[in-house]
């Protein structure tokens, strides 16, 4: 008994020194299968990691940065790519750098990065707009038309990850002195599919997925099937591999089997990327919508395939509920205090 209570204590704490193995042990073995043999146990207590937590909100947290980004960070670095490798060279990240850059959903900023906001909204404003959207939702959500219910859900997908990525970042600056870039890049002024997934939304998984799923299955594929077939491919893979990952979120958190309504959302927007890139390629210049009516159109795409297909599972097992009740529980103990503190200085 006492040894299962060892183990699981050493899972729930392993992150740390898992990775000071992989920076002081597999950094030293040779790249390719070697060094991923290496990993393999690592890759193993991240993947089981998250079904030693009880939160939801921290398994979903830990199986999105953990068990998600981590691995697949490390997959890269087996090979000698990714963001923990010094840009393709033999010498070494800090080891501060490397746990940060492994452990967090963050990517480091890099020199000619700009990016300038067309609606600025600091971190107070997102907190406090997140806070109201809570409050909304956690107290009156009954009287809530549903589909209103799951606009203020989409809203808070995209307020809470740019409020953990402001969170992390603001660790990685005090920590290691650096700054990442921001998780999104205001995409609800995505003029296509294409635009709001590569460009816009979740940059961090998108650079991810682009490195460890879209550029080897392109390459590979290239030779056998010519350019156009072997993009539309390593697109269409990119998205079912992006669907997976959401399932298994899904699965931790609720621990009830995959119903795959996830992934058919991520396959038709797969599908539907394909076929806007061919269509764009087929006119080219020749017929351009404006951003005025494009934005709107993409945006409600998203949000209505999100509606139909990423939603309902959440919903229907509760787990919208769970997360809901962590966070009011938060936001009613702050308010508390808060109260107490002023009644206390009157």
């Amino acid at each position: 008994m006492k040894i299962q209570e060892m183990s699981s204590t050493y899972i729930r704490f392993s992150i740390i020194p898992s990775l000071c193995y992989c920076y002081f042990i597999s950094a030293k073995i040779p790249k390719g299968i070697p060094r991923l043999i290496s990993l393999l146990p690592i890759i193993y207590i991240f993947t089981i990691l998250p079904l030693y937590y009880s939160s939801p909100f921290i398994i979903g947290c830990t199986t999105f940065s953990i068990t998600w980004l981590s691995n697949f960070k490390l997959l890269l670095f087996a090979f000698g790519q990714g963001p923990l490798c010094k840009n393709g060279s033999t010498k070494m990240l800090s080891l501060p750098i490397f746990i940060s850059i492994a452990a967090l959903p963050l990517r480091m900023k890099q020199k000619n990065f700009t990016q300038k906001e067309k609606i600025p909204l600091n971190l107070a404003g997102k907190l406090i707009f997140f806070a109201v959207i809570l409050e909304i939702i956690f107290h009156h959500k009954s009287e809530i038309h549903q589909k209103m219910v799951l606009i203020c859900y989409c809203l808070m997908i995209f307020l809470l990850i740019d409020i953990l990525i402001a969170f992390f970042n603001s660790i990685f600056r005090i920590f290691v002195g650096l700054e990442s870039e921001p998780p999104s890049n205001e995409p609800y002024l995505s003029t296509s599919l294409q635009d709001f997934w590569a460009r816009r939304w979740n940059l961090t998984v998108t650079n991810t997925l682009r490195l460890t799923v879209y550029n080897p299955v392109r390459l590979v594929l290239f030779e056998v099937v010519g350019q156009e077939w072997a993009q539309g491919v390593a697109i269409l893979a990119t998205f079912v591999v992006s669907g997976l990952m959401h399932e298994l979120i899904f699965c931790y958190v609720t621990r009830v089997s995959p119903t795959w309504e996830m992934t058919s959302f991520f396959v038709i927007h797969g599908i539907s990327v394909i076929v806007e890139t061919r269509v764009k390629r087929s006119v080219k210049d020749t017929w351009r919508i404006s951003g005025l009516v494009s934005a709107p159109l993409t945006t409600g795409f998203v949000m209505v395939t999100a509606f139909g297909l990423f939603f309902p599972p959440l919903i229907r097992n509760g787990a919208d509920e769970m997360v809901l009740e962590e966070f009011g529980f938060c936001v009613d103990l702050i308010k508390d205090k808060m109260f107490q503190l002023v009644s206390h200085f009157r």
